[in-house]
């Protein structure tokens, strides 16, 4: 008996749910997507509302959504779909790089962000990324995200100590160089007292037990009065 050479399975069809609410667009999207290896297009939709309906009905396997869409915008469209069908990825369209879009679209639970001027190849790869589990942002926008990040970070280090006086932060860079209080009352011209207060009270302000933990939550919140410690 002869044995027959293993034949791999095929690979299982992605299912595409396609919504955009310019006719022409929807159905260029659909025939270069459907015209894939791998890809077939489900249903089309022209509203937000009219996405998640479909999306309910046909349950595929990716959105691919315009972001600006009459009755129920794409962004709220995302956010009942990636609600109601957890682990359905979106695409989000877009013709336009804007940064509050961007965010609108990540908070929605979006798993890819693209620009319409993006090649065919391009949006291809973004529905395959997604489809097996990615997420991908359009690289036009990514130093948009990267600069709100730091941004974001930024204010968050500075709210960190925004219940300090400007001795406070002072006493706790000294206390985050390992100086004791007696240490530190000489380096900044105090009485071991006054800095036993300051202690006191800064350890209340950021809700702390101890200096080895007002010393951490310097250290781990960037505070800019370590960079003059010493003086």
């Amino acid at each position: 008996m002869t044995d027959l050479p293993e034949t791999a399975a095929p690979a299982a069809t992605i299912r595409i749910l396609i919504a955009d609410d310019h006719e022409v667009v929807r159905i260029g999207l659909a025939a270069l997507l459907d015209a894939q290896e791998g890809f077939s297009v489900v249903a089309q939709a022209a509203s937000g509302e009219e996405a998640v309906r479909m999306a309910r009905h046909h349950r595929p396997d990716v959105v691919v959504m315009d972001i600006r869409m009459p009755n129920g915008s794409g962004i709220d469209a995302c956010r009942a779909i990636t609600a109601e069908l957890e682990g359905t990825p979106v695409v989000m369209l877009t013709s336009h790089a804007d940064s509050e879009a961007l965010f609108d679209a990540i908070d929605a639970g979006a798993s890819g962000y693209v620009l319409k001027r993006v090649g065919s190849s391009e949006l291809v790869g973004a529905v395959r990324t997604v489809a097996g589990g990615g997420s991908l942002l359009d690289p036009a926008v990514t130093r948009r995200v990267l600069d709100r990040i730091r941004s974001a970070s930024r204010l968050e280090e500075a709210g960190a100590f925004a219940d300090l006086t400007e001795q406070e932060r002072r006493v706790l860079a000294h206390i985050a160089d390992g100086a004791s209080n007696r240490e530190i009352a000489a380096r900044m011209g105090l009485a071991p007292k006054t800095v036993r207060n300051y202690v006191s009270n800064l350890l209340g302000k950021l809700s702390l037990d101890s200096r080895a933990q007002a010393a951490a939550y310097a250290i781990r919140n960037r505070l800019p009065e370590l960079d003059v410690s010493g003086a």
